[in-house]
This record gives C-alpha cells, structure tokens and sequence, in this order.
C-alpha cells in the first residue's frame, strides 16, 4: 500500500487510460498476496473508517443533512461489520474447495481454485454512497483484484471523503478512485474490464450491461425496482407499523429495498395505516420539518421527481391518509400514506425512492400475490404474518432478491445472505461470500498424478471391448 490516487472532477480520458493499464499491468503481483497480506489491508480500511468517521458524518450531513446517527447505522455499520466479517472468513474462501471426481476419472482428484478476476470497476450510486462504494471494494480486495471507483457525482462530500481515504490506504496500481459525472462513467465503460459491480437504477444497468457486452466483461448489477410488503389478517399490526415505518423513512425513503408499497387484508388497513402514521410522528414528532432525525431528498431533480408522482396521484383522487406536506426550497417531502391508487399511476408505475407509501387493500392473498408477479421480480420483498401457511404460499409463488418475514430492510445486514436482485431488480449477488465469489473466477482444477487413467483405456483405436467398457461406463458411472 502506498499513497497515491486519482481523483477527477471532471472527465480525463488519458487519465484514466493510464491508470487502466497500470492496473492492468500490475494485477498479477496484487493476485499473488496471500490471505495475511489481504488482511492486512483490509484492517488498514477498517482503521481509516473508524479514524474519518466525523468527516463521514460531516460529509453525510452536507449531502443529505442525515443524523450522525443514521450515518454510523446505515454507512460505517455495514463496512466495518463486512470487513470484520470477511477477515474472520478469508482464509477459508481462498482455500481450494476439493470436490468429487467421477469413477471414470479413477487417478485423478479435482478442485475448485478462486483467483482473482483482475481489474474490476466499482460504479456506487449516490443514496449510500459510503456503504455501497467501499462494501464492494470490500470484497475486490478479498479476492485480490485492482479496483477502479467511479462514485455518485450527486454525493461530491461524500466522495471526497472516499477518494481522501483510498489516497491515504492505496497505490493507484491497486485501487484508484475517479470522479466526475456521466462523461467519466462512459470513459471507464469503454474500458476492457474483467469484472464491473455497479450498484443503482434498472435503466443506468441495462447500459452499464450493453457496455459490458462489447468486452466480455463479467458483470454485478444491483439494482431495485418495487420491492412490496404484505401484511395478512393475523400480523401483529403494531410491530408491522413499527419496522414498516422505519424502513419507509430511513433515508428519506431513498433506498433499493426500502417498502415501496403495501398490500394489506381489507379487514385491517383503516388500522395499520394509523398505526403507521402514529410511529412516523414517534420517531420524528407532530413537526417533522424540525426533527434533525429526519434527512432530505439527496437534490431538487429528485425531489421534483417524487413530487411530480404525488401530484399525479392527486390528480386522479388518490386519498392523502397521512403526510403530504412538501417544502421546494429543503428538498422536503413529510412521510405521506396514500390510498386508492391504481396499477397505471406513476406512483405503481415507477419505483418511487422516497417517502411515499401507497397501501393497497385486498380480500384473498391470491389477489396480492397475483399483482405482485404482473410487475418486475422486485429486489426485496416484505411479508408479516404469524401464519406460517401464508408465508411459504407467498414466498413459494413469488420471485424476489431477498425476503425478510416480520421484518424490512434488515436482511441486508447479515454478511451470510446473498444479496442482490433477479432480472431487472439486479444479476449476482454480493456481500461476505458471495461478494468474494462476484470478484473472483472459480478455476475447476483436475490432476491426474496416478499412471492410472480409466480413460485412457477407451482410447482409439476403437474395438468391441471398449465399447463395453464405454457403455458401462453410461450405465454404471
């Protein structure tokens, strides 16, 4: 590790070029570092988190005006909690995974060896740009791959904090952080990558993926989409309110997995919704303007955006049941409960990424699940209930990323679940593991030390005993 980075505010091809073929050039020499040498940097990252954590916070409050709070839950949280993981459980992911060989291979053993896929690119989105810029990196340094990263332009303090940070821990050979806006990410996608993780949006991924496509490259998307929440008639309705709440507002709502909108039994949506409205004002109270635990829409494009859904939805007499308030010049929009929308307004067109919760009510769950799977395989998906029927009916006749029961969002944080989508809520998965896995190339080895080799006796030239030989082999091996 030395101490030298590139940070760019706005495009610089040769720049990046160079830096391109110096990682190129030096992959090899980072691929051979042993699980000691790995640790060792992963350790120093932990370190300098831990040592910048007021300027994380500082930079978090500037781009979002986020709770220090919030900012150690759901950014530093998640990266130290990964890289402590990943430390306890790298020796074991490098090691060779041995593996049965098959009787007609009699001599030889066989083994799957992880090595590093080379130089990858690290493209982070804006709403958690400290998590999901260096919860990768995480994992590429794991493997022992050179790193690029291109975070948010939307986030500028957040990403000079990261790129003072890489400049301290890295040699730019190794990983090297660039910043800049669409011009840069379209100068790094031109690049012959071997492997790009990008986290954000289903429309930026399919670009992200067409460029890809032109090298080969191996490609992590996270994406998000409408992840939904069904609450049933047996759900404890005041601890549903509770987690559903928080993971709505946390961060404004701008959050892949955050609730997107809710499918409740008819029987019990007068209450939930009240009970909803009743925790928002606990966490934040009756002025939630003033509550320094409530953050903003991350910029007046988004906020027009979400605004723009709501007014949409008022135009055609979707009931305002709690929130509604707005403030242009704060990039404020108050936690705001609608009902009686319908399947072709914006709100249920487009994922919604902010504080808005449509509820939808239904009578049979086959209703629910049935407008569940007309729409995009969602990145989450949310079920409370305490009858374990209706839970494996919904899981098992939908599709999602991931699922949390009785809970949201929390999924997330344990490093022992894959996380990521399918189709268009995301391809691969990431997080301990299984983001060591996204960054490497499984390399099936086979070795054959015995002068013993079945298959050699099924050789040309062809006769009738081999054949034999060969037709056991189909029946029997």
């Amino acid at each position: 590790m030395s101490t030298s980075t590139a940070t760019t505010s706005a495009v610089d091809t040769d720049r990046i070029q160079e830096i391109f073929a110096a990682q190129k050039q030096h992959q090899y020499a980072v691929a051979r570092t042993t699980a000691n040498e790995r640790i060792k940097k992963l350790k120093a990252l932990h370190k300098s988190v831990l040592a910048h954590k007021e300027d994380i916070r500082k930079a978090m409050h500037d781009d979002f005006k986020k709770h220090p709070s919030e900012v150690d839950l759901t950014e530093i949280y998640p990266v130290t909690g990964d890289i402590k993981h990943t430390i306890s459980h790298i020796r074991k992911w490098m090691r060779p995974e041995r593996v049965g060989t098959p009787m007609a291979l009699l001599g030889s053993s066989s083994y799957i060896h992880y090595e590093p896929k080379g130089v990858c690119l690290i493209i982070s989105p804006w709403n958690f740009p400290i998590n999901l810029t260096l919860g990768p990196l995480v994992s590429a340094i794991a493997a022992g791959n050179c790193v690029m990263i291109k975070p948010s332009e939307h986030t500028p303090h957040a990403s000079a904090i990261m790129g003072k940070i890489v400049k301290e821990l890295f040699d730019e050979r190794e990983v090297a952080l660039v910043q800049g806006g669409v011009e840069t990410s379209t100068a790094l996608l031109d690049l012959p990558f071997n492997h790009i993780f990008f986290t954000g949006a289903p429309s930026i991924g399919k670009i992200v993926m067409k460029a890809a496509a032109k090298h080969l490259t191996s490609v992590t998307l996270e994406l998000g989409g409408k992840s939904p929440t069904v609450v049933d008639e047996t759900a404890n309705l005041k601890t549903a309110a509770k987690r559903i709440a928080w993971a709505k507002c946390l961060n404004n709502g701008q959050i892949c997995i955050a609730p997107d909108y809710l499918f409740v039994h008819e029987s019990k949506a007068d209450e939930l919704i009240s009970l909803i409205d009743q925790q928002i004002k606990a966490m934040y109270g009756d002025n939630i303007g003033q509550s320094d635990s409530y953050c903003r829409i991350v910029n007046n494009k988004h906020y027009h955006r979400i605004k723009s859904y709501l007014d949409n939805a008022v135009e055609n007499e979707v009931q305002i049941k709690a929130g509604g308030k707005m403030n242009d010049a704060e990039d404020f929009i108050e936690p705001t409960i609608v009902t009686n929308v319908d399947a072709e307004m914006d709100l249920m067109m487009h994922e919604i990424f902010g504080p808005v919760l449509p509820v939808v009510t239904y009578k049979n769950l086959d209703e629910a699940i049935d407008k569940i799977n007309q729409k995009e395989k969602p990145l989450a998906l949310y079920i409370y209930s305490k009858n374990k029927k209706n839970v494996n009916k919904i899981i098992n006749n939908t599709r999602a990323g991931g699922t949390c029961v009785n809970h949201s969002a929390i999924h997330f944080f344990n490093n022992n679940l894959p996380f990521g989508g399918v189709n268009n809520s995301g391809i691969g998965k990431g997080h301990g593991e299984f983001g060591f896995k996204a960054f490497s190339n499984a390399r099936g080895v086979l070795k054959q030390w015995s002068p013993i080799s079945a298959i050699e006796n099924m050789m040309p030239p062809y006769n009738d005993l081999k054949q034999k030989m060969i037709d056991l082999s189909i029946k029997y091996f």
